[in-house]
This record gives structure tokens, C-alpha cells and sequence, in this order.
């Protein structure tokens, strides 16, 4: 399929999502304000398409940039456990019943000091690893999301029934929202994750190329990849703990887009994020379509889309 195949097909998706769900628009009262149509596409619907688009952005930028620096397609904040950090750690606050923490939801809080905790975890864990670093830092993200699923089963097993189907709901991913509190929070944190990676695009193409071609052009390789590594790993942090795990995003997006274009890491930064976001939207649109009585979970579809793909690209590898 072309690039401008892929694009049509993408925004015509992104035009028809509002229109797309359980409850039908009346276009004649649409902006009529106070009517039931009004409420429920600028409540409900239109901060829905914003946040879906912002998450998956952010999340292909943060699997983009896992990939260059790590030089392993394989690398993404949901392989390397990050995610499943953030889920264990909102998973504690559910089950400890805990509300709001200086204005901010505990699950939120607790779910960014999991991921958080994660990245750090790795960081430390890495400088002991001399020899096939990218393959045995993805085996150590492996090892946590198995210790962090294994932990999660415990929760389960000690909660009540109201608190298993909340951290049920949560482990699932989630984009249903009202208003635009979250909206703006996580805009912010993609905006800034976006300009962040564009101003050391060049660095990152040296990056890419080898440490040793970032060192002889005077870039402290080992500080820039922690910064990144470290900031990205906190974005990730705040984007799940308010949405949930949405998985596979940042290792679909990037390695299609790279298909597409077959250029080189600086290219390549504003195209991940634009199609990242719509192809989150597209997934959570068809997630809408497909509800009758009770919606999809947006993690779920996109765990169904990215399982296989994971195959293909390790067979891929291989070959």
C-alpha cells in the first residue's frame, strides 16, 4: 500500500471518529448548544479523538527513540517492562484504597513511580552487562514484565471483587474520558517529548549510526542517552498511568513507518508521531464500531494487532 494510500486511509478514519459509537449524532443539533448531540461530541467524543491521538504519538516516539538508541527493533517501554511497572504500581494503589495524594490520583501517582522505577531499575541493571548489552537488557525488560505480571496475579488473588475488576479494567488500557483534564496533561507531555526529540534529531542519527560516531563528534553518548531515556521513561510514566497499558504502539508505528519512508532518524521523528496518533485513533474508532452493549478495551485490540507483528519481526531478525 502507498504512503498516500496509508495517509487517506488514516485521516478518513480521523473524519468519521466522532460520528462512531453507541449513542447517533444528530447533525442538526450538533452545535446546539445544551442539546444531547453537543454534549456528547465535545464532552465526550472529541476529547476521546484528542487524548487517543496524543497517546499513541507519544507512545511510537517513545518506541522510535528505544530503538535507535538501543539499535534493536525490539526495544519499546512495553517490551522492556515499563508498562507493566506502571500497572503494578496502580494496581497497589487500588488495592490499598488510597484517593487523592496532594491533588493528584494515587493510581496516577503510584502508577508513574512504577515506571519510573523501572527505567531507573534498568539504567543500574545495564552498566553490569559488558557483552550483547541491547539483547540482555530486552531479557531483563522480559524478566520484570514476568515478575510484574506474577506480582499483579497476587493482587488479584488478596482484592475483593470491586477491587479485581478495577485493576482488571485498568491492565486493559482505556481512552474513555469526559472533559479535558487528562486531555491537556498528556498534549503537554507528547508536545514536549516531540520538540525534545526533534532538537537532538542530529544527535540521535549519530546515535544511531554508533557511539563511537557520537563520541568523535563531542556528544557524551552515555549522559544523552540516559537524559532521553530518563524523560521519555517519565512521559510513558504519566501516559499510562492515566490511559493504562497500551501496548505495541511504539513497535508497530516505527518500524512501519521505516518501511515507508526509508530514511533516516531525522526524517522520520514528525511522520512516527502524525501516523502513531492516528493509528491509535483508528484502532479506538474501530473499537467503537465493534461495541454493542460493552466497549473493546483499546489494549486489547492493539495486543491482538501486535502480538503477531511481534513474531514477524523476530523471525524477521533471525532471517
Amino acid at each position: 500500500m502507498s504512503k498516500a494510500l496509508i495517509w487517506i486511509f488514516l485521516l478518513l478514519l480521523a473524519l468519521l471518529s466522532p460520528f462512531v459509537g453507541i449513542a447517533t449524532l444528530d447533525i442538526d443539533t450538533l452545535l446546539e448548544s445544551g442539546s444531547l448531540s453537543n454534549r456528547i461530541f465535545f464532552d465526550l467524543r472529541l476529547p476521546r479523538i484528542l487524548l487517543a491521538f496524543m497517546v499513541g504519538g507519544s507512545l511510537a516516539l517513545a518506541g522510535l527513540l528505544f530503538q535507535t538508541l538501543f539499535r534493536n527493533a525490539l526495544m519499546t517501554p512495553f517490551t522492556l517492562g515499563v508498562s507493566g511497572g506502571a500497572v503494578l504500581g496502580a494496581g497497589i494503589a487500588i488495592k490499598l484504597g488510597l484517593g487523592l495524594t496532594l491533588g493528584i490520583s494515587a493510581v496516577s501517582l503510584f502508577g508513574f513511580g512504577g515506571a519510573l522505577f523501572t527505567i531507573v531499575l534498568l539504567i543500574l541493571l545495564s552498566r553490569y552487562l559488558l557483552k550483547a548489552r541491547q539483547e540482555s537488557l530486552l531479557l531483563l525488560g522480559i524478566a520484570l514484565s514476568f515478575f510484574y505480571s506474577s506480582a499483579l496475579m497476587v493482587l488479584f488473588y488478596l482484592s475483593s471483587f470491586t477491587e479485581t475488576a478495577t485493576i482488571m479494567r485498568f491492565t486493559m488500557g482505556s481512552l474513555s474520558i469526559v472533559g479535558y483534564s487528562n486531555v491537556i496533561i498528556i498534549s503537554i507531555a507528547s508536545l514536549f517529548l516531540l520538540l525534545l526529540l526533534w532538537f537532538k534529531r542530529f544527535e540521535l542519527q549519530l546515535l544511531a549510526l554508533s557511539d563511537e560516531q557520537a563520541a568523535l563528534k563531542g556528544i557524551n553518548t552515555r549522559r544523552l542517552s540516559y537524559l532521553l531515556l530518563l524523560i521519555t521513561s517519565i512521559i510513558i510514566g504519566v501516559v499510562v498511568s492515566l490511559t493504562g497499558p497500551i501496548g505495541f504502539i511504539g513497535l508497530i508505528i516505527p518500524h512501519m513507518v521505516r518501511r515507508l519512508y526509508q530514511k533516516s532518524v531525522v526524517s522520520l521523528i514528525v511522520p512516527v508521531f502524525l501516523i502513531g496518533g492516528l493509528f491509535l485513533l483508528a484502532c479506538d474508532t474501530l473499537t467503537r464500531f465493534l461495541s454493542s452493549s460493552s466497549e473493546i478495551p483499546i489494549g486489547v485490540l492493539t495486543a491482538l494487532i501486535g502480538g503477531p507483528f511481534f513474531i514477524y519481526l523476530i523471525i524477521s531478525r533471525q532471517r
